[in-house]
């Protein structure tokens, strides 16, 4: 088999660390996916179905409001407004078109805060697949609208009983499903991360966010942004926005859950912080940063946003982060809370938990941004509503 152009490393970072039984579908699917972007006849339904199906362009929102608020002009990139309510859309339809051309008949993927697990079933449904969602029983219980959704969808919503009962035992699950099927299944994953080619593959799905921005930026303001804010779980919307901007003198701000603190105990940490606070070492197929005790243990994450409640992060972000080109921060769960409710007020948009840690994060630290700076909006926040009644204690 030919050698494959995208990816394999990014710097120390990434690479294919998988049981044999995974080695031969993972050429296949890199094999694949390298034919098919390159296939003018892939390209044009892909686009059909970005623009018809799932409502792109979004816009680049001149926030107002938020700016007077802040002292500066501040942007928000609305990927909450796409058919599903997230970014997520992006790449399974990419990779559900994928999996069609390579006559797969079933998809299973793993969710976190179900907005992945939607937008799976949401092509699941448009291109006649049987699909089938793993996801952790602590995430179902904090996103069981979500649920509704997937099961209203027809896709069939696997619960996960094992370890933290959250995102990273659903990839699990779904990894060894997939070891099992994989002549008949496609194994939709939903970010960045995971063996090779997955984190290059979403980042090129997902980077029509950042196209589009810096098309829309430059007709608007006659310049780039000074800075970018995303949040970072795994890391695909960040990745969707930052790489377009990767050669530019614009500062990429990856803003991760800084839960209820830095600390951490003997099996679990208080956040879900990799990127800043994780070290080197090898998660789902990748070598990245993740959160591991002294002896290699992964630890257990923690975020009051499920869609961040990660260990690991994007083999890419990772080598971004270390060589400098990404700046890390970290955002608590009463920051976010404060971001998604001041958007809430002073905009109309009530976004994803997710998203609210890049809105709160900006909102006590306008200084970082600049005088111009992107808020990426990557999910809406109807989801979350009972986790911030909960929160609330309404």
């Amino acid at each position: 088999m030919d050698e494959i152009s995208c990816e394999v490393r990014f710097g120390r970072y990434g690479g294919r660390f998988v049981p044999e039984t995974l080695v031969q579908p993972l050429l296949e699917l890199a094999e694949a996916f390298e034919r098919l972007r390159a296939d003018p006849g892939f390209s044009e339904e892909l686009s059909r179905l970005m623009r018809d199906f799932a409502g792109r362009p979004t816009p680049l929102y001149r926030a107002e409001n938020l700016s007077r608020a802040l002292g500066r002009t501040v942007y928000l990139k609305r990927e909450d407004l796409l058919h599903g309510g997230a970014h997520k859309i992006n790449n399974t339809l990419g990779q559900g078109l994928l999996a069609k051309y390579m006559k797969k008949r079933r998809l299973i993927a793993e969710t976190g805060a179900g907005q992945h697990g939607v937008a799976t079933a949401i092509v699941g449904a448009l291109l006649g697949f049987e699909t089938e969602i793993y996801m952790g029983e602590l995430d179902i219980e904090r996103q069981r609208m979500n649920v509704f959704r997937m099961e209203l969808l027809g896709a069939r919503v696997i619960p996960v009983k094992s370890g933290s009962r959250t995102l990273k035992d659903a990839i699990n699950e779904a990894l060894r499903d997939w070891a099992a099927s994989y002549e008949s299944t496609h194994y939709l994953l939903g970010t960045v991360a995971g063996p090779h080619p997955y984190p290059s593959m979403v980042r090129e799905f997902q980077r029509v966010i950042g196209d589009e921005t810096r098309s829309q930026i430059l007709a608007e303001e006659k310049r780039l942004p000074d800075s970018i804010v995303a949040c970072v779980g795994g890391g695909s919307n960040a990745m969707g926005i930052f790489t377009s901007f990767l050669e530019d003198a614009v500062r990429l701000i990856a803003v991760e859950a800084g839960g209820r603190g830095s600390g951490r105990g003997a099996r679990s940490a208080e956040h879900g912080a990799s990127l800043a606070l994780g070290e080197p070492g090898v998660l789902h197929g990748a070598m990245t940063k993740i959160l591991q005790d002294p002896y290699g243990q992964i630890l257990e994450s923690y975020s009051i946003a499920a869609g961040l409640d990660y260990p690991g992060v994007g083999p890419e972000l990772a080598h971004l982060a270390e060589t400098g080109r990404v700046e890390t921060a970290m955002a608590s769960d009463e920051t976010a809370i404060m971001g998604f409710k001041a958007l809430s007020r002073l905009e109309g948009i009530i976004p994803a938990l997710e998203s609210a840690h890049a809105v709160g994060f900006a909102i006590e630290h306008p200084e970082v941004l600049g005088e111009l700076s992107v808020i990426n909006i990557s999910g809406r926040g109807d989801k979350d509503l009972h986790t911030v009644m909960a929160h609330d204690s309404v």
